[in-house]
């Protein structure tokens, strides 16, 4: 047949069977799941190290918390471009491109290393969050062609995927410095060269075998009315959200949850360690917390579309709360400390994916590339200076005030969400 102009000319048939459409999705999230795999090991296994190096770098740990940020705000800044691109191309070249530039940043902080400049340094880490966007943004791509039923298992198990990632990374970075000792390279920069080429397979992967094109395909099979391109541009997206209470909901679950996680967990170390805890156990605390985030996002999904995606965005708001509460009153316990912290992963996880399939059943699918980059770029954003914070926040007020703080951030999502449920009761109608 000849492809619909504009789409993918790997594109099936515009009115496949349920069989058919079901076997591009398997296809298309086993794809994913390698790619994920391969991805989520490329950021855990050097970012590790950034701290650390950047202080190597710097020649003050005053400055080490800058690489780690300046990643952050890659993440951020490439959101919107990068959904641009996927937008009017599709899945592949944006995910392909954002590893790409991930591969290049690892590169640069390399260089960085090898010749102490510290502003050479910070960009590279800003190129090197491009990586961590298409890690995110692979969890739409599942969606892309996932029944309406089933499209928060789909986006939960692409989640789920980086779990190995998540917790191989971290345990790779000693290997990864020892490999280049008596080199040219540091060896806190050694994890950086591991990563680019992680990343370099990765784009390979995604290249040679997410065809068709998840996005293109969907778009094709949709109803010719919603196949125009003003429909696709980033306006529309902002205009898609700002029409739909249900897809500002799931932006506001995205950016809390993930503002409320990152917060606690980036200063629980610090105050593991104030309370006598060594390395080992805070590694144990933090391993806990991963599993939290990841290994049970399929269970999040499953529930999300069984139950609805209000119901767990309600329960991710009670286990962050819980969560807030353990952890910030946990003090010399540190049972208790763990505890809170495996209900944050927990927490983060069910509302990262009930508000991704909120999201992209809320909004029509030509607007969904757009938004769903939208929602990344909020994410993250709300995240970075969330972060920032918790420092601030820790230093001046203690771990305690930065959970009660951070349990403040889910009153209002628990508000609006209580809110959308009275008074739009009735789930957007998926336009496909």
């Amino acid at each position: 047949m000849t492809a619909s102009p504009g789409t993918d000319r790997a594109a099936p048939p515009l009115a496949p069977t349920e069989t058919e459409r079901a076997r591009l999705q398997r296809r298309t999230t086993r794809v994913l799941i390698a790619g994920q795999i391969l991805g989520g090991l490329g950021v855990p296994i050097s970012i590790a190290l950034a701290p650390v190096l950047a202080t190597e770098v710097s020649g003050t740990e005053a400055l080490s918390g800058f690489a780690s940020t300046s990643s952050v705000i890659g993440t951020a800044v490439v959101s919107l471009p990068l959904a641009a691109l996927m937008t009017a191309r599709g899945r592949r070249p944006g995910l392909v491109l954002a590893y790409g530039i991930g591969a290049v940043g690892a590169g640069l902080v390399v260089l960085a290393a090898t010749i102490k400049n510290f502003p050479l340094l910070l960009l590279g880490m800003a190129a090197f969050g491009a990586a961590s966007s298409a890690n995110l943004q692979a969890r739409f791509a599942a969606a892309d062609l996932a029944a309406p039923d089933h499209r928060a298992r789909a986006i939960s198990v692409v989640v789920w995927a980086s779990t190995i990632g998540a917790v191989l990374g971290p345990n790779l970075s000693a290997p990864a410095s020892r490999s280049f000792a008596g080199t040219s390279i540091p060896e806190t920069a050694g994890p950086f060269v591991w990563a680019a080429v992680v990343f370099v397979l990765t784009g390979t992967l995604i290249a040679v075998l997410l065809r068709p094109d998840p996005l293109l395909t969907a778009r094709a099979l949709a109803a010719p009315g919603e196949q125009t391109r003003e429909g696709r541009s980033l306006r529309a997206g902002f205009a898609a959200v700002k029409a739909s209470p249900r897809a500002r909901l799931a932006l506001v679950t995205v950016a809390v949850s993930h503002t409320t996680m990152v917060s606690i967990m980036v200063m629980t170390p610090m105050d593991l360690s104030h309370h006598g805890a060594g390395l080992e156990l805070i590694g144990l605390v933090i391993s806990g917390h991963i599993a939290g985030m990841f290994a049970f996002s399929p269970v999040m999904g499953w529930l999300a579309d069984r139950l609805g995606r209000l119901t767990v965005i309600g329960l991710s708001a009670g286990l962050l709360l819980t969560a807030a509460l353990l952890a910030g009153t946990a003090g010399p316990s540190h049972g208790q400390t763990a505890a809170g912290l495996f209900l944050l992963g927990l927490g983060w996880s069910a509302g990262m994916v009930s508000g991704s399939a909120l999201l992209t059943d809320s909004v029509p699918q030509p607007a969904r590339a757009a938004v769903q980059g939208l929602s990344d770029l909020t994410m993250n954003t709300a995240a970075g200076v969330g972060g920032a914070a918790a420092g601030l926040i820790m230093s001046e007020a203690g771990y305690g005030w930065l959970n009660a703080i951070g349990a403040g951030l889910l009153l209002p999502l628990a508000a609006l969400a209580l809110f959308t449920a009275r008074r739009h009761p009735t789930p957007v109608k998926d336009p496909q």
